[in-house]
């Protein structure tokens, strides 16, 4: 018979703390998932208190579980508001989307837990008091933990919930959407110890409340100033045509239909070239076949035989793929017949009119479970197991970073393409830049997610990447939203979801080289190396305990 003498039984004084404790953090959770697009801009401002309830919380918690059990509801609720639709949860949806969407809204804040495991730890060593002056450190570090490994989603990166704040953002030039990410957690300590002293020491209260201000104010007048400053009027632009045909993403990928979908994109493109296009943009995955496999010459014929016409060039998103007959890599396919290995890209292509040289790059970071099945290179076995409906989940990693060239006008004009998913990773997009892009560009397809946040949210991270490197970004999305961000942050022309439209930007282009650029890991590095400390004097700690007893 199992005795029940040990379970507490707790008052009602406890049970109604409880309750308010659970409120607190729902609230947290609420304010925080409100300050994310598409939520309006005022309520960005919330991102700045947002996390006050849930430090009040977690103050009075004694233990490791304690800390986690409060956090991950907070951090549940953030999820379920923000990136409900990864699901996609249309009548066309592959349930096995459907499936990876909501495991994710419950497995995302367990990755979270990281953070404030993270923060009891340092307790043992600093006490509970300065450790919550570690917390903005130890949250970056999990931010910059959700970069890594197969499972990489680096989606809710507090920085990014600013991108409506274009004054704000601006000093992400220097410190990227990570340190804005400290920045806000810091103020929101800082109101938390204002607070918390409120009703006993006013002069503490006054004092925390001035650092909050003035932490708020350095980058907003830092802003100001670089929003306001004289542009080069010198500046070359380039001027480019983006097509947003807005086909169907799942029934593009039935067989058949390539010649209609070709023919869709080339009225589109004609739109540009009559307003003087050099470059056209088709968004990820264009049409739906390897076109450079031999079987559509006809096709590739006729993209030439417009290209050339127009004399433009084309930058466009499409499955690509390489035959490996000898020293294949570890994650290459073998053929049915056996006779040969391939890989498989979700790539970006650029054609030239002058030259039958097509410049590729396949895609690095591919979206988890949706594009590349986690861990499938340990365990091949997972590929079959995990397959959805229009077939995407088994894309090879690409190799390098590519920066495309082109001669336009006696100069050579150097242009970094992203394939969707990746223009949410900070530092990664620097890596274009440090190989002299001079813009950037974003081809994507969002429609799988229909009229909900996610397309949104998206389009609105790209403007860190543009202040971050201040560079213009150019997006080509198949149903939306497609647009140019300047290199301010600031959108100056877009388009709505689901039109079939195209459109001419002339696009700056500039040479600038920015502090983040150059030097975009300082801040999640120093804050992974003091995690890193704190997790090995814990051990140590552990270490000690076990060998006196």
């Amino acid at each position: 018979m199992i005795s029940l003498s040990k379970t507490k039984i707790l008052s009602s004084e406890e049970k109604s703390s409880l309750r308010k404790d659970r409120l607190l953090l729902v609230l947290s959770g609420i304010l925080t998932g409100i300050s994310f697009t598409p939520f309006p801009f005022p309520l960005t401002l919330f991102l700045f208190i947002s996390f006050v309830p849930y430090l009040f919380v977690i103050e009075k918690r004694k233990s490791l579980l304690e800390v986690n059990r409060a956090s991950y509801l907070f951090f549940f609720v953030l999820s379920l508001i923000t990136i409900y639709w990864v699901g996609s949860w249309q009548s066309k949806a592959d349930p096995f989307l459907m499936i990876g969407g909501g495991v994710l809204i419950f497995f995302y804040p367990a990755v979270l837990l990281i953070n404030s495991s993270l923060f009891f730890l340092s307790q043992k060593i600093f006490g509970k008091e300065k450790s919550f002056w570690l917390f903005p450190i130890f949250w970056v570090t999990g931010e910059y933990v959700l970069t890594l490994t197969d499972l990489k989603f680096p989606w809710l990166t507090l920085g990014h919930g600013l991108a409506k704040f274009t004054t704000f953002i601006q000093i992400a030039d220097i410190i990227g959407a990570f340190g804005l990410s400290a920045i806000v957690l810091y103020i929101n300590v800082l109101v938390f110890h204002s607070i918390k002293y409120f009703s006993f020491n006013r002069k503490a209260f006054y004092k925390y409340l001035a650092v909050a201000l003035i932490l708020f104010l350095i980058p907003y007048f830092y802003g100001l100033l670089r929003i306001n400053e004289q542009q080069n009027s010198d500046e070359k632009k380039i001027r480019v045509g983006v097509v947003q045909p807005n086909l169907d993403p799942w029934e593009k990928w039935e067989l058949g239909g390539v010649e209609d979908i070709l023919k869709n994109y080339i009225e589109l493109s004609e739109n540009c070239t009559q307003q003087g296009a050099k470059l056209i943009i088709w968004p990820e995955t264009a049409l739906p076949v390897y076109l450079l496999s031999g079987t559509y010459s006809d096709v590739v014929d006729s993209i030439y035989s417009f290209l050339r016409k127009n004399n433009v060039y084309l930058l466009t998103g499409m499955p690509d793929y390489i035959i490996h007959y000898n020293n294949p890599p570890d994650d290459a396919k073998q053929s049915k017949a056996g006779n040969f290995y391939y890989s498989t890209y979700n790539s970006i292509l650029l054609f030239n009119p002058d030259s039958y040289e097509v410049q590729r790059y396949g895609k690095i970071h591919l979206v988890p479970l949706g594009e590349k099945v986690p861990f499938v290179d340990a365990l091949p076995f997972l590929a079959e197991w995990f397959k959805w409906g229009v077939g995407l989940s088994g894309w090879n990693v690409g190799k390098d970073t590519t920066v495309f060239k082109m001669k336009i006008d006696n100069d050579t004009v150097k242009v970094a393409g992203l394939v969707c998913y990746e223009s949410v990773f900070p530092d990664f997009v620097t890596n274009f830049i440090r190989k002299d892009a001079q813009f950037i560009t974003v081809v994507t397809n969002d429609s799988w997610y229909g009229n909900s946040s996610g397309p949104y949210q998206h389009k609105e991270f790209a403007a860190l990447r543009a202040v971050e490197n201040r560079k213009a970004v150019v997006r080509s999305a198949n149903g939306g939203i497609s647009c140019l961000i300047n290199k301010y942050g600031i959108t100056e022309y877009e388009t709505s979801m689901f039109t079939r439209t195209s459109f001419v930007v002339d696009v700056p282009l500039n040479n600038e080289k920015t502090f983040y650029s150059e030097y975009p890991m300082i801040v999640p590095i120093l804050s992974s190396v003091f995690s890193i400390w704190i997790i090995g004097i814990n051990i140590l700690m552990w270490i000690k305990r076990k060998l006196k007893t």
